[in-house]
């Protein structure tokens, strides 16, 4: 199988809610993304917080677990050493968890690319010193 494109909570909400400025832009790479995309239980709480009030939104998200476009595939508890090593590190920018995670997330999976809407992934750089590919917007 090949590596899965790790998704950030922005691209997320971006997608559940047409108001936002990144919408389209996300709904493209929705349709041409023939990859496994994988999060981590973080973005989807911070996803979860960032649609609170759209219960629509909410639901779509739950119906992407559901259906297996999206699935979890990162237990903190056994990278909590290396999560909170890089929280460390940037704690000046600063890291969320979420965000974190996903850096954890696509050293485990060479091949990977975070979908992000988050600039600050520019500035992380996984195992040490390699970028980390992304797909993000041309701004």
């Amino acid at each position: 199988m090949a590596d899965p494109v790790l998704i950030d909570s922005g691209p997320l909400v971006a997608l559940l809610n047409r108001s936002e400025h990144d919408h389209p832009w996300v709904l493209a790479q929705f349709k041409v993304l023939h990859y496994e995309l994988q999060t981590c239980e973080a973005v989807l709480s911070e996803s979860y917080f960032l649609v609170r009030h759209n219960p629509q939104g909410i639901v779509a998200l739950l119906d992407l677990l559901n259906s297996g476009v999206v699935r979890v595939n990162f237990a903190l508890g056994h990278h909590l050493a290396a999560v909170t090593a890089l929280m460390r590190k940037y704690q000046d920018v600063p890291m969320s968890l979420a965000d974190a995670c996903l850096v954890r997330m696509s050293e485990l999976h060479d091949q990977s690319r975070v979908f992000t809407l988050d600039s600050d992934f520019k500035l992380y750089r996984r195992n040490g010193r390699q970028s980390i590919p992304l797909i993000y917007p041309a701004r």
